[in-house]
């Protein structure tokens, strides 16, 4: 009788609007392993990037509502207040073989986590990680019946990090009270939108770059803060895209020194213009110690000379993430996951909520 029901759902949905391609999607969603709080699933939707391009989404609140209007969902709670993406990644040559790595911890709080793979059918596979608040899970709410599972559907515009079939890498990091607003006249995207408009369309960093200076980047002005993002590919380029905070929020490109082998940005700007040994909350997250965490992992890597095994990746995630920090305001701040992306290999080795004895292993079949 229940796989009855279930199926009377299934037919349902089908016909209220929604593709089965929905359906099979969702059908993939279930835990890893024993772990109680990571998902992984298999992005078998459609969906369209032109559109969400054509429809100027500059705010979180768009998203949610372009997505409920693309899925026929009426009520979609999910939690966009992204301030607090506190992170660190890199990219570093790989000593253990060819290519490069590209780590990447996510601090946050304490939240599920999902490892999504997509095959558009007009774009790169790639896999990605995500945090699963912004697509209204908790603790205490996860995916467990056909309509929770509904919102992971989601998923795929709300990366926070991720690789392509071409080994691209991105990842976004928070800057306090910065919310890049662009309005040149172009189509405007949102935050992780451009993310994902990077994992499908760009196999190198001058193609991420090309493609940004073609759009209007907007982060959602309501909440208060603003990010930068990290681009590397498997040639070993490496660049960190900002906005100039004091110069109408154009796009400032900070590219790998030249000669150096590996590539560190925290949550503060590094630009030139703006880059100083001394915490500032004019350009950065104090908090979080920004800039501690980037002296460290810079350290690490120079004495190595921007050469790291995957161990040895893993060691300078570990050296810099967090339990249980504490702020000057009361927040409580965790490491949700570290992420070793290998740009040849096509690997993710991901670690999730401070648990360092276990790693886990994808490999992305384009």
């Amino acid at each position: 009788m229940k796989h009855f029901k279930t199926s009377i759902i299934l037919l349902a949905f089908c016909l209220l609007g929604s593709s089965c391609r929905e359906l099979d999607t969702i059908n993939t969603l279930k835990k890893v392993g024993d772990n109680r709080y990571l998902y992984e699933m298999e992005y078998l939707a459609d969906y369209d990037l032109d559109d969400v391009i054509a429809s100027d989404i500059d705010s979180n609140g768009k998203l949610v509502r372009y997505v409920m209007s693309r899925l026929g969902i009426k009520k979609m709670p999910v939690d966009t207040a992204m301030s607090e993406v506190n992170c660190t990644s890199f990219q570093a040559k790989n000593a253990d073989g060819p290519g490069y790595l590209f780590g990447r911890n996510f601090d946050m709080f304490k939240n599920p986590t999902m490892v999504l793979v997509s095959r558009p059918k007009n774009g790169y596979a790639s896999i990605s990680v995500q945090n699963m608040q912004f697509m209204g899970y908790s603790l205490e709410k996860l995916p467990k019946g056909i309509f929770s599972k509904l919102m992971a559907l989601a998923a795929i515009y709300v990366p926070m990090d991720g690789m392509n079939e071409k080994g691209l890498c991105t990842s976004i990091m928070a800057l306090p009270k910065q919310p890049a607003y662009q309005d040149s006249g172009k189509h405007k995207v949102g935050t992780t939108i451009l993310m994902r408009l990077f994992l499908d369309r760009c196999a190198t960093v001058d193609e991420a770059i090309a493609l940004l200076e073609g759009l209007d980047l907007c982060h959602d002005r309501k909440v208060g803060g603003g990010y930068h993002y990290m681009v590397a590919d498997a040639s070993g380029k490496c660049a960190v895209i900002e906005f100039d905070p004091e110069d109408g929020w154009k796009t400032m490109v900070v590219r790998k020194e030249e000669g150096s082998q590996s590539m560190v940005v925290t949550n503060h700007l590094i630009h030139e213009r703006y880059l100083s040994d001394t915490p500032d909350e004019r350009y950065g997250n104090i908090h979080s110690r920004s800039w501690e965490r980037y002296a460290k992992a810079s350290a690490f890597l120079e004495e190595r000379n921007g050469e790291l095994s995957a161990s040895q990746a893993r060691d300078c995630l570990t050296l810099v993430h967090w339990e249980d920090l504490k702020w000057d305001n009361g927040t409580v701040e965790d490491t949700q996951y570290s992420a070793v992306y290998n740009q040849s290999e096509l690997t993710l080795e991901l670690r999730n909520w401070n648990d360092y004895g276990t790693t886990l292993r994808w490999k992305l079949e384009p």
